[in-house]
């Protein structure tokens, strides 16, 4: 709809026509014209005028006829129709108002009055019509599958559509009276995720980054994630900002649960197969000439490798049929993650490592079960070794309760910085709405954006950043501990606060 109302004059006169287009002219006005009734019905379905000017006395289809057609069209039914008649008496204005007529101008008209009565019915009928269009629009977005919201200058909402109000938990009314703020509602539910991304907020990020809604795992729920879109705004639109929220829960529980999948497999499958299959390939090739009381053993080996395959092989289903990483009673003690580090370590082979604080932390559990804590370890600890630019790194591991009650986990390593590009890039989940899943982070290794959403699932926080005066990284976690009391209930979020000081410089 462009900012002209289109007004369809209709007379079999063509010196009529043109008087009352001369009367109208101008730039208010898109201006249609029609000598007789069949015409008018052509001109009117073709182009929905907001007004239809029309002569009653008209040879063959007179202007009685061409009314009740009209009203008797589906999409022509609204249009505002003004009877121009040269006839006073009262059955003709009876039966122009029967036939559906809106007004009646008179001949010989007065300019003034005519271009009045045009501006007032025109003005009316616009509003009608994006009345209109503004309930189809409530419609498709009462039924829509993502939440939308429209924002203030002062971020307050002033509308929320169903689904919006459900992921909030907003009430059915009362939203325009300025009450309450988008940031503040989703921060009684949610994580802002990731951090850096929402620190411009309400501007758009550095990068076009994802943001994310995330509502932590509990004890009777998964985790659930919103993607939240900025909408961009038309010229002269009446609110400041416009939010879509979309559920992409089941997005980012496949592709982390692949990703956990894919890390379990290579990491505890490929030493037992390994030495299982050398030890048959020993015996394959050597059967002959080895010694009873050596084949016994090579035998043995290989069985043992087998039962230990079983026993893997057994615990990957067993976790991959677990509803979670935060179950009850679960969770790592944190006496457990020294010894976790050095095994992993050592299948690495990262010789250089050194790990504080740990024992100061005794049983303290985390809200991470010891599945998934090997896994993100492997990934960490993987990367440090990868992009040591002499695959020798130096690990330092430190990890300190900290005064919220969670836990600070700090991986340290010797190898490269990275760019501010890599840096806010590398904790960001993989799930984009238009690509899908990338699988790969430019320049780091796979799975750290997994390792993000694993731990940002469970209310907790990553960061990266380079070690300050020297060479490698800071991997940060904060992961919260597991409290019985408090898994029954849904804590209170608020925004990612300053970073924590640079202890491992």
């Amino acid at each position: 709809m462009n900012g002209k109302s289109t007004i369809l004059i209709v007379d079999d006169q063509k010196v009529m026509r043109e008087t009352i287009g001369m009367f109208l002219s101008g730039d208010e006005y898109e201006l249609e014209f029609a000598g007789d009734g069949p015409t008018a019905l052509r001109k009117a379905a073709a182009t929905i005028p907001d007004l239809i000017l029309l002569d009653i006395m008209m040879p063959g289809m007179d202007g009685y006829e061409v009314c009740r057609r009209l009203r008797g069209d589906n999409v022509l039914a609204e249009v505002p129709i003004v009877m121009i008649t040269a006839l006073s008496d009262r059955k003709a204005w009876i039966k122009g108002i029967e036939a559906g007529a809106d007004d009646f101008v008179f001949k010989p008209f007065d300019t003034v009055e005519l271009r009045t009565r045009v501006q007032n019915i025109t003005r009316l009928n616009r509003y009608r019509r994006l009345i209109v269009e503004r309930v189809k629009v409530d419609w498709v977005l009462d039924q829509a599958d993502e939440g939308y919201l429209m924002l203030d200058e002062a971020g307050k909402i002033v509308y929320a559509n169903p689904r919006a109000r459900l992921y909030l938990d907003l009430p059915l009314d009362n939203l325009g009276t300025g009450v309450f703020s988008f940031v503040n509602e989703a921060r009684r539910t949610y994580h802002f995720e990731p951090s850096e991304a929402w620190r411009s907020w309400p501007e758009s990020p550095v990068g076009d980054v994802a943001r994310y809604l995330v509502r932590p795992e509990s004890v009777n729920a998964k985790p659930f994630w919103l993607r939240v879109t900025n909408l961009t705004l038309p010229p002269g639109a009446d609110v400041h900002q416009v939010i879509a929220l979309r559920d992409v829960t089941e997005q980012m529980e496949l592709q982390r649960d692949v990703w956990r999948f894919q890390s379990m497999i290579f990491h505890k499958l490929r030493t037992p197969i390994a030495v299982m299959m050398n030890s048959l390939e020993l015996m394959a090739r050597h059967a002959e000439k080895l010694p009873p009381e050596k084949m016994a053993e090579v035998a043995g080996r290989a069985l043992n490798a087998g039962r230990r395959l079983q026993s893997d092989i057994e615990d990957i289903l067993t976790y991959l049929k677990s509803p979670g990483f935060a179950r009850p009673g679960a969770g790592l003690k944190l006496s457990d993650l020294g010894a976790m580090v050095r095994k992993i370590a050592g299948i690495l082979e990262i010789d250089t490592l050194s790990i504080s604080g740990i024992h100061k932390l005794g049983d303290t559990r985390l809200r991470l079960t010891p599945e998934a804590v090997e896994t993100i370890l492997w990934e960490l600890l993987e990367n440090a070794k990868k992009f040591h630019p002499e695959g020798r790194p130096e690990v330092q591991i430190f990890a300190f309760l900290m005064d919220s009650g969670e836990v600070g986990i700090w991986i340290g390593d010797n190898g490269q910085n990275l760019s501010p590009e890599q840096l806010v890039q590398a904790w960001l989940p993989y799930y984009q709405a238009e690509k899908g899943f990338t699988g790969e982070v430019s320049g780091m290794g796979l799975g750290l954006a997994m390792v993000a959403t694993v731990v940002w699932g469970v209310g907790g926080r990553c960061r990266l950043y380079n070690r300050p005066n020297s060479a490698g990284v800071i991997v940060e976690l904060i992961v919260p501990v597991q409290d019985e009391e408090e898994e029954q209930s849904r804590a209170q979020m608020a925004l990612p606060g300053k970073p924590l000081s640079d202890t491992l410089a």
